[in-house]
């Protein structure tokens, strides 16, 4: 059960680390798309991106155009911040990987806290070893 334990955290722990990657990575693109002055072509981008077919398989794709009309919206109004998005980004950043260390540590706390429970719960008799 303990093997079991630690094998849930590493795999959210993957998933929370990838999560926190391509997040910290999308807003430094777009970052400094924003601040070069590309904007239009981000949306214009973000607005033609063709659904992988293989997520089309997970994912309806209605919902995925939706998501990039959403996106477009967020980038067209970011847009209008220009320049001065570098500046938000250049703090936004670090913050998502403080962020990213806190939920760690509370996730590392709750799986030792786990793995200390599940040693202190007694077998049932029927399952306990004896000596032969």
């Amino acid at each position: 059960m303990k093997i079991a334990l630690w094998i849930v955290f590493a795999l959210i722990t993957a998933l929370w680390t990838g999560t926190v990657l391509i997040s910290a990575e999308l807003t430094s693109w777009l970052a400094s798309a924003m601040g070069l002055g590309q904007a239009g072509d981000v949306i214009t981008n973000v607005g033609q991106w063709p659904v992988p077919a293989w997520l089309g398989l997970l994912i309806d794709p209605a919902w995925i155009e939706g998501l990039q009309t959403v996106w477009g919206d967020v980038v067209g109004w970011l847009g209008q911040s220009g320049p001065a998005l570098g500046s938000v980004a250049s703090w936004l950043v670090p913050l998502m990987w403080i962020v990213w260390g806190v939920v760690m540590l509370l996730l590392l706390a709750a799986a030792v806290a786990c793995h200390f429970l599940l040693g202190k719960v007694s077998r049932p008799s029927g399952l306990t070893r004896r000596a032969a």
